[in-house]
């Protein structure tokens, strides 16, 4: 038997499922894991450890949580290529790019130790208000109890910890449901939680469908706090069900780079290529619209083309590979359809486009109508959109255009014009002479509009996992 037979983790113990699931490698199409796929007594189950998981996190002293979450990080170092060659065998990451995922996961669970010894809070100056002037106060946070965390499958390690680490800094419990095609790596993130003696109620990894086991999550009267990363359609279902309680949803984008005349066209072209193709552009910051001033259009489109042709399709494993398979041979299908559609509406194929199994190689398309559906959903996979403008203005409301907003970039050499395309661009960030794919472990990560809710990032998500409590004293 080739494949691993793995366990979940329910309540502190490690189970096996009546049923399972088959965890396959994307790039050969091989069964590569059995995971067990969870009941909803098994979401009871873990619910009741984690309420009581919440109680025990609590009382731990915060150095205590610190050192587990630097334990824990210090374990995935040392394990590192184990953790490397997971995210490899059940995701499209390239080797490249699973190590720079491992490294970035580290990152994260270090600045949750970090952040969890500054979560502060403040004095309340009762005596402004007359009447009040023997009155002193502050306002203090408590840890907000049970924490649901759902995951997709493009960062199948990172996007955990930033839900594990965040909620364990704030004093919580947490249940993981990751995705059906990617869980083996939480499942490692679990048992390095547990070596840095973690307390097994704390932490639950729930493996199953999650249209068999999220609602019963979700809807859990006890679950306090519903952290989501994945499409829209499912975030916003999730927010019909859950009820009065906090919620963090990340939600996707179709992010646009602008780039103008007086851009630094070689910085330009490798910064688009970079974030277009990265993960073979499943990545919910990738480069998907690219408005160029048409002064200089036909310029890029030769040089983005020419980059983009150099790119290397292969095998995930091969260190000289740059783009690998996408997550399915069924989601490479569905995007080979979008191409497909979008020039039976009059777009153009610069180069690109064809698909074996589930590699599609690295498309760019241009002149494409705003009626495509490329051009209006979130594509999440290896296609770029180039479309010409005549000015800056024109530029910035089809950037707009759209009702995501996530991130976007802009090129430019003016202070003049980046600081207009600040105020005007309706996104969560706007990264300035760099693509829409910029991101590190310790910033606010969220958007606007069908984007999504709150903000991600290990600070921002610690805050948003406690609750603010006054506290007030009336002196004699």
């Amino acid at each position: 038997m080739e494949w691993v037979k793995e366990k979940m983790l329910v309540g502190g113990t490690w189970r096996k499922g009546v049923q399972s699931l088959a965890v396959y490698d994307p790039e050969s199409g091989k069964k590569i894991a059995e995971v067990p796929a969870a009941t909803k007594d098994d979401v009871q189950t873990a619910v009741f450890s984690a309420k009581n998981g919440a109680a025990i996190n609590k009382k731990l002293p915060i150095h205590e949580r610190s050192r587990i979450l630097q334990d824990t990080a210090a374990y995935i170092n040392t394990h590192f290529e184990v953790f490397v060659h997971t995210i490899i065998s059940e995701s499209s990451k390239t080797i490249k790019e699973a190590r720079k995922e491992v490294h970035r996961c580290i990152e994260t669970l270090r600045l949750s130790a970090e952040e969890s010894k500054r979560l502060q809070g403040e004095t309340i100056p009762f005596s402004q208000i007359p009447g009040h002037e023997n009155r002193v106060g502050y306002v203090c946070r408590d840890p907000i109890g049970v924490v649901a965390a759902i995951t997709p499958f493009n960062d199948p390690l990172n996007l955990v910890a930033h839900k594990i680490g965040p909620a364990i800094a704030a004093g919580n419990s947490v249940i993981v449901k990751p995705s059906t095609l990617t869980p083996l790596s939480t499942i490692r993130l679990a048992e390095a939680f547990l070596h840095a003696g973690l307390p097994a109620e704390i932490l639950s990894v729930i493996t199953g469908k999650g249209s068999e086991i999220c609602d019963v999550l979700v809807q859990h009267e006890d679950v306090r706090f519903v952290s989501f990363t994945g499409g829209y359609e499912t975030g916003r279902s999730i927010l019909e069900k859950a009820g009065v309680k906090k919620t963090a949803m990340e939600l996707g984008s179709n992010s646009p780079t602008i780039i103008l005349a007086d851009s630094n066209m070689e910085e330009a072209v490798a910064a688009t290529v970079a974030g277009a193709f990265g993960v073979a552009g499943q990545n919910c910051i990738s480069v998907q619209r690219i408005y160029v001033i048409d002064s200089i259009y036909s310029e890029f489109i030769k040089q983005y083309t020419k980059e983009t042709k150099k790119l290397k399709i292969g095998s995930k494993i091969d260190e000289n590979t740059d783009i690998g398979p996408m997550i399915s041979e069924k989601e490479a299908s569905r995007v080979e359809n979008w191409i497909l559609e979008a020039e039976s509406a009059g777009a153009e194929l610069c180069c690109g486009g064809k698909r074996v199994g589930a590699f599609l190689e690295p498309t760019v398309l241009t002149n494409v109508p705003d009626c495509a559906l490329i051009s209006k959903e979130e594509v999440f996979g290896p296609v770029v959109i180039i479309n010409p403008v005549s000015s800056f203005n024109q530029a910035i409301e089809l950037a707009n255009d759209s009702r995501f907003g996530l991130q976007a970039g802009l090129f430019t050499s003016s202070i003049d014009l980046a600081f207009q395309a600040i105020e005007r661009l309706d996104f969560g960030a706007v990264m300035i002479n760099d693509s829409s794919d910029v991101r590190i472990d310790s910033m606010p990560f969220g958007g606007v509009k069908h984007s999504g809710i709150g903000r991600e990032g290990v600070r921002y998500s610690i805050e948003a996992m406690t609750e603010r409590k006054v506290v007030a004293f009336r002196l004699n």
